[in-house]
């Protein structure tokens, strides 16, 4: 006998504002640029210096994106020769709790990783250990 399938009855987004959100965040780079900017405004030679391997076209394209999308602001600067800062808009800055939640639960996994990281070959570090029965050992899982 099969189950029937159930109607959701929550309703379906217009778009959905999760794909949307992360759409703009998987771009190469783009949490980076967020990251430098929630200081304060920089200039585009100040945020090459803060992620020195990113490229000057890439940096150019990813800042193009986020204002294209209102994360970013741009401002000509009125001096000689004419400087550009870019800064965070509101939405942009709306951003950054989550990035920086995105940052502990990375430095947590690479803390994690580092402790498995003597488990020999073979074992896939940063995985709990399983007992003999398959089952996760309590104790392996529980990270701070």
């Amino acid at each position: 006998m099969t189950l029937r399938v159930r109607r959701n009855k929550v309703p379906s987004p217009p778009t959905c504002p999760l794909t949307e959100c992360m759409a703009l965040l998987r771009g190469a780079w783009a949490p980076n640029v967020i990251w430098y900017l929630s200081a304060q405004p920089r200039r585009f030679g100040e945020l090459r210096v803060d992620m020195p391997r990113i490229s000057a076209r890439v940096l150019s394209a990813r800042l193009r994106e986020l204002e294209d999308k209102a994360v970013v602001s741009r401002r000509v600067l009125p001096t000689s020769p004419p400087s550009v800062e870019y800064e965070l808009t509101e939405l942009g800055r709306e951003l950054v709790p989550a990035i920086q939640a995105i940052v502990r639960v990375g430095l947590k996994l690479k803390r994690r990783d580092g402790e498995h990281a003597d488990d020999g070959p073979g074992r896939r570090a940063g995985r709990p250990r399983g007992n003999a029965t398959g089952a996760i050992d309590a104790g392996a899982a529980v990270h701070s």
